[in-house]
């Protein structure tokens, strides 16, 4: 079999498309590339929905936690504190058993206890509180006179947070919120070694890059083709974060920008 005949049968095989069976023996580089990329589908669709819904959602509770209110200031708090505090591993364990245990008390819960649905949740709710307390630091580090400028020119409410408090809370909040993005989308590895099964054999890039490490008993393969594709996955979002870091901060002199740089966390 060629390389480009692999690339047709299994270069979309996890999201069911192609061959059904996967290889059982000869392997090649050309298969352990192709199917580790297909997985990577996957990692780039729990990681960019996740990452976009919890953006708006990070944003409320960013707004909560900073609030005067104090129910929506504690259920902030206990949101952040809960998801933060909590390992990643252990939410994804937990959320598919309790999907499990409400999908006999409704059909409704059916499609949470797969992966495509369910394992989303567990990461849009985690990095939502991730962001969250990265956004309300930044609103707590706000100028001052940006807001007393702001009620001197006579904005209030809505439009003062949309012209004034927003666009300054991201704009200090970006590099930082540029790190949580890369640990998303490293984080999307846990979900197919976490509760949530990989049907008919569809899983992630890490799923497939495990089952090649198996087979051949040779891990010095398979894993480095995945930390290849996950090295050029950040890149590709530090460059895209860093596009709209320099529009956020496009009014400032270029030698005072700051700039997105990766940062990993070591311990989370």
């Amino acid at each position: 079999m060629s390389c480009w005949e692999t690339i047709a049968d299994y270069g979309l095989r996890s999201i069911g498309i192609g061959e059904r069976l996967l290889p059982r023996s000869d392997f090649t580089l050309c298969q352990q590339f192709v199917l580790i990329g297909s997985g990577l589908i996957w990692n780039v669709y729990f990681g960019v929905l996740a990452l976009s819904a919890g953006f708006f959602l990070a944003t409320t509770v960013a707004l909560g936690k900073a609030s005067s209110n104090p129910v929506a200031r504690t259920l902030s708090t206990w949101f952040i504190f809960v998801f933060r505090g909590s390992p990643l591993f252990i939410q994804f364990f937990f959320a598919y058993f309790a999907f499990l245990s409400l999908k006999s008390v409704s059909p409704v819960f059916d499609p949470f206890t797969t992966a495509w649905a369910g394992a989303l949740v567990v990461l849009f709710l985690n990095t939502a509180a991730y962001s969250g307390e990265i956004f309300h630091g930044a609103l707590q580090s706000i100028p001052r006179g940006d807001t007393e400028a702001a009620d001197a020119y006579g904005f209030h409410g809505w439009a003062k947070f949309r012209k004034i408090t927003w666009p300054t809370m991201l704009r200090l909040a970006w590099p930082a919120y540029t790190n949580e993005a890369i640990f998303l989308f490293h984080a999307t590895t846990l979900v197919f070694f976490s509760g949530f099964p990989a049907w008919q054999q569809r899983g992630d890039a890490l799923y497939y890059a495990s089952y090649f490490a198996d087979k051949t008993f040779n891990p010095f393969v398979p894993y480095p083709i995945l930390a290849g594709y996950f090295i050029l996955l950040t890149l590709g979002i530090i460059g895209l974060f860093g596009l709209v870091n320099r529009r956020l901060n496009r009014h400032l002199p270029s030698s005072v920008r700051p700039k997105v740089r990766f940062r990993p966390n070591l311990i989370r």
